[in-house]
């Protein structure tokens, strides 16, 4: 019987075929049944048979300092570009919590390589036993996600286990260690200040040591306790000198108005005057001179000494109160982990999604097939 007979005597029966011919050459082909069918019943089969129920514990955790206000004030400083210690000491947590060193100590705490390798079933999530350390340190990675928010400055911690139990015990233990690593890094650089400042502190007391050493020297040397007080009395001795001398000259002119130049008076009067001129010259001298022990050159050298001693001596006090700062902050907590929200006990299972896993892998498996379908046609295309 023709296609057009069958379409004149029963289309119903016609078109009903047709259909059934091109969705069974669409789905019952190698290739459907290859690309779709079977790895989607793969799929079914491990969600259904093997996967394990994964529980996943969240916790939230902010890293302070002491006297910090809030960690709206991080993010605050985030947005116009401030950088704050917070945030720095926080981002260590988060690299740290990922650390081997944090899986050693988990190790020893928490058997976590039996924990994620005891559920054979599941031979996709679970963890074999004989691999390597690395091995473990990426799959303990993997199961740890730690998320970052910038503008509060919060951290948030899920932990990822076969059991929820487990879940929350391996999360407050990272919290415990956590604690432990911010306490240790806060103590940790209060103790490298406290050395350094003592360091200072000694450097500054020998400073002030030479500078005492080196002007009792000089003191000794020259039997001088102050050169610059002797200058200045010798300085007002030649004043008081000079003011003596220009009385008596004045004395002399006025006796020279009526009395003899031969006159005893007269001669007294130029005696002193003399006197008085080699006197001057004499303490002039004194102060002025060229020589290493000259008054001036003294007082010069005493004056650096003396300002050598007293910036030594206000170093040494400025190095003093460093250490007993440093002491202080030693004996205080400076950082401290704020937990926001404690490891909660998950009740129901987080992962895996069966329903959206499958629903998806149809998705995709039905779009591969699609896209070697369309391949397949364009070869065949190219070959006429």
């Amino acid at each position: 019987m023709s296609k057009l007979s069958k379409l004149i005597k029963n289309p119903k029966k016609f078109f009903a075929d047709a259909y059934y011919k091109r969705v069974g050459a669409w789905f019952l082909t190698k290739g459907f049944i290859a690309i779709v069918i079977v790895p989607f019943m793969l799929f079914t089969v491990y969600y259904l048979l093997f996967a394990a129920d994964r529980y996943v514990s969240e916790s939230i955790v902010s890293v302070k300092q002491a006297g910090e206000s809030s960690p709206n004030a991080a993010g605050l400083a985030a947005i116009v570009g401030i950088n704050t210690n917070s945030k720095e000491d926080t981002l260590y947590l988060r690299e740290y919590i990922h650390s081997l060193d944090m899986l050693k100590l988990l190790e020893q705490k928490i058997d976590v390589r039996h924990m994620y390798s005891k559920e054979w079933l599941d031979f996709i999530y679970r963890f074999y036993g004989f691999m390597s350390q690395e091995s473990l340190l990426e799959y303990y990675q993997n199961r740890v996600e730690i998320v970052y928010d910038d503008m509060s400055g919060l951290l948030k911690i899920n932990i990822e286990a076969f059991e929820a139990d487990e879940a929350q015990n391996l999360a407050n233990e990272i919290l415990e260690q956590s604690e432990t690593f911010v306490n240790e890094l806060s103590h940790k650089m209060s103790k490298k200040q406290l050395e350094f400042a003592k360091t200072e502190l000694q450097k500054a007391e020998d400073r002030l040591s030479a500078a005492k050493n080196a002007l009792l020297a000089f003191q000794n040397k020259y039997g001088i306790f102050n050169p610059i007080e002797q200058a200045q009395s010798q300085a007002t001795l030649a004043l008081g000198f000079e003011a003596e001398l220009a009385k008596k000259e004045a004395e002399l002119t006025a006796l020279l108005s009526y009395i003899q130049d031969s006159a005893p008076q007269i001669l007294m009067l130029k005696s002193e005057i003399a006197a008085l001129k080699i006197q001057i010259e004499k303490e002039n001298g004194r102060v002025a001179a060229k020589s290493s022990d000259s008054t001036n050159l003294l007082a010069f050298e005493y004056q650096a000494l003396t300002v050598e001693a007293d910036f030594a001596q206000e170093l040494y006090k400025i190095a003093l109160g460093a250490v007993e700062q440093a002491r202080i902050e030693s004996t205080k907590q400076i950082k401290y982990l704020s937990v926001i929200q404690q490891p909660s006990k998950p009740e129901s299972a987080k992962y895996p999604r069966k329903i959206y896993n499958l629903i998806t892998s149809l998705a995709l498996l039905f779009l591969l097939y699609g896209i070697a379908r369309l391949i397949q046609a364009t070869i065949e295309d190219h070959k006429y």
